[in-house]
């Protein structure tokens, strides 16, 4: 028996596998501001186009606007981990003896708020703002967000002033068409049959006196030029200037324009008016009909009507298209101050100003305009 164990070959030993490399260990999350030079600009956009959390008005392109069309102080913030951006925060301060000391993400924006993959990042990035808060010892900080960002934190205060109207829109027009409700419907089939028509421009020079001429009829100090000449030039092909107009050549007549902005598959008309033949011609309902109709051409698939205040014409307006108001939880941290704020034009203070602004020269108002409404944010 000792025999034949000894004239059998021997079982291989199995191999010890090697031992397993660990895992590589997250780096720590730091923050810090955006940098100027491109490439860090380039990847704080390429984020921005990937969260889900993030809106147009993310866009690293902001800073500059806002820098140089108002000369307002900006910090860009962003969370990075490994070299990965998880969150960013665009913040802007306004310091105004009438309209207040604050910090906002983001003014003249919509939507802001903090952006972010992980809760760390969305913490470090509150951390930080409300450290740069305290630092320049503002009225409070404001947060423009789309989504409730501290529904269980008592420190964040809100209001309910404002909304958006979002709708989904299809590639067919006659979906779209019967989408609007029976009267609006035939406010934007009276402009067709007026003759109206759209063309897009490539600088802001016939939109801004459709513009100019709107908001001094509403009493409301215009933007200037620059301000809207620096978003074309920084956004690009994602910042669109459209004019409505009726007949050709000679006969051509300004009706109205519409500035917006594109991201992702939404389009955002953003800042529009009508001269006042608009009125006569239903150039406002038209003029939304055909940035619809063009939008869903190129494969847009939302229609972001925009922010408006209850018990406003612009809030009864995009409600009369079937938009339904969804509120928007912006969220304010008092620091300085003890009372909300109340920069609005439904404020009663504000009144007499609006009738007196509505009698001014239009030349005089869009001189004065743009020095009043870059402390409004």
């Amino acid at each position: 028996m000792q025999r034949a164990q000894a004239g059998v070959a021997a079982a291989a030993e199995p191999a010890t596998p090697p031992l397993a490399e660990p895992a590589a260990q997250p780096g720590p999350l730091s923050v810090r501001l955006l940098g100027a030079e491109s490439a860090d600009r380039a990847r704080w956009d390429a984020f921005v186009q990937a969260c889900p959390e993030a809106t147009f008005f993310h866009r690293a392109g902001w800073q500059r606007v806002i820098e140089e069309a108002f000369g307002h102080r900006t910090w860009f913030f962003l969370a990075e981990r490994d070299g990965h951006i998880e969150g960013v925060l665009p913040l802007a301060q306004i310091k105004s003896r009438l309209f207040g000391h604050a910090l906002i993400a983001l003014p003249f924006c919509v939507y802001g708020g903090v952006a972010a993959h992980t809760g760390e990042a969305r913490a470090a990035l509150d951390a930080e703002a409300l450290r740069l808060a305290g630092s320049l010892n503002v009225g409070h900080l404001e947060y423009r967000n789309y989504t409730p960002a501290h529904p269980d934190d008592a420190a964040w205060l809100g209001k309910d002033l404002y909304v958006t109207f979002r709708k989904e829109i299809s590639g067919d027009d006659e979906a779209n068409m019967n989408a609007i409700p029976r009267k609006q419907r035939a406010m934007v089939r009276k402009g067709i049959k007026l003759g109206l028509t759209g063309e897009v421009d490539r600088d802001v020079e016939r939109f801004f006196t459709a513009y100019a001429n709107s908001v001094h009829r509403l009493g409301t100090p215009v933007f200037s030029k620059k301000y809207f000449r620096l978003l074309k030039e920084e956004f690009g092909d994602d910042c669109e200037v459209r004019v409505i107009v009726q007949g050709e050549g000679s006969e051509k007549r300004l009706v109205a324009g519409v500035l917006s902005f594109f991201f992702r598959d939404e389009v955002l008309p953003y800042y529009g008016g009508g001269m006042p033949l608009a009125r006569d011609v239903a150039g406002n309902d038209f003029m939304y009909w055909n940035l619809m109709q063009a939008s869903a051409a190129k494969g847009y698939r939302i229609f972001d009507f925009g922010r408006s205040k209850r018990g406003t014409g612009a809030f009864d307006f995009k409600k009369n298209w079937g938009f339904v108001a969804q509120p928007l939880p912006y969220e304010y941290r008092l620091v300085a101050s003890h009372d909300l704020p109340d920069v609005n034009p439904l404020n009663p203070k504000y009144q007499l100003f609006i009738k007196l602004w509505q009698k001014l020269p239009l030349p005089l108002a869009n001189v004065l305009g743009p020095h009043i409404v870059k402390d409004l944010g």
